[in-house]
């Protein structure tokens, strides 16, 4: 991290258990540095015992990483994060619209059975990350599911958590993969309204669809970090947490690069 984004990130980290009287011994290591080991390994696809010599052990930066998945520390930290961006912008912390979709991707021979399958749609062997998005971009929530798993199966548990953590949403686009009775159980279960963005048939190569694309542009990112481009996580709360960390990488250097009227 630069300076400026360490400035940003600092006062946004939760506070260790032991300064708030919990027990438990101060860390060994600067979050800092743990934090820099943690981002070098997703932005450059490394493994946890290539880490270069430069970073704390990887034994240390792993736990760290573990602890945080567990607790769901990375999860509070990339929320705070997202309501800092859309404070800047103008916007409310708690957004009232969204943008779902899926991705799937290839699963490295260390992902067992029990969490991978065929996506015979996009003919892809691995994992799918069921993702919505605020209408600037960030996660409002994220699901790995073997590749096999329909999307509209997924949307009902990833919706309900999502809607349990962001009672003012009220609107959510989605492709032509989640219609049906989804759109039914959004409105009468979840109080969403789930707005289908269709693809017109006369429509012939690239076309940039409302709101749809702003999901797209966060799998683009998401293939940007290399950890990323294949799913190697024995877990998939592992793979849930690159994902948390891969948009922590772009927000804190959206939010440390000056801003209009800033210089």
């Amino acid at each position: 991290m630069t300076d400026a984004e360490w400035a940003v990130v600092r006062p946004l980290l939760p506070v260790p258990g032991w300064l708030r009287g919990r027990g438990g011994q101060p860390e060994a290591y600067c979050h800092r540095a743990i934090l820099d080991a943690i981002r070098y390994l997703v932005d450059n696809g490394i493994k946890w015992r290539a880490m270069p010599a430069d970073f704390p052990p990887w034994d240390r930066v792993y736990a760290f990483f573990r602890r945080w998945r567990d607790h769901a520390l990375v999860k509070e930290f990339h929320d705070r994060l997202r309501a800092r961006i859309r404070e800047r912008d103008g916007r409310d912390t708690e957004p009232t619209a969204g943008v779902i979709d899926s991705q799937s991707v290839k699963a490295d021979a260390v992902v067992g059975a029990d969490s991978r399958g065929f996506d015979g749609g996009k003919l892809v062997n691995g994992r799918k990350r069921h993702v919505v998005v605020d209408t600037l971009g960030p996660l409002l929530g994220v699901m790995v599911t073997a590749a096999d798993t329909g999307d509209r199966a997924a949307a009902q548990v990833l919706l309900r958590q999502v809607a349990d953590a962001h009672h003012q949403l009220e609107l959510v686009w989605a492709d032509g993969g989640y219609t049906g009775s989804l759109v039914e159980h959004c409105l009468t279960v979840l109080a969403l309204v789930l707005a289908i963005v269709r693809r017109s048939d006369d429509m012939r190569g690239f076309v940039v669809l409302p709101k749809r694309w702003i999901v797209e542009r966060l799998f683009a990112h998401l293939m940007r970090t290399r950890r990323l481009v294949r799913d190697f996580e024995r877990r998939t709360t592992s793979a849930e947490a690159m994902v948390y960390w891969s948009m922590i990488l772009l927000m804190t250097r959206r939010l440390a690069r000056p801003g209009p009227g800033r210089g």
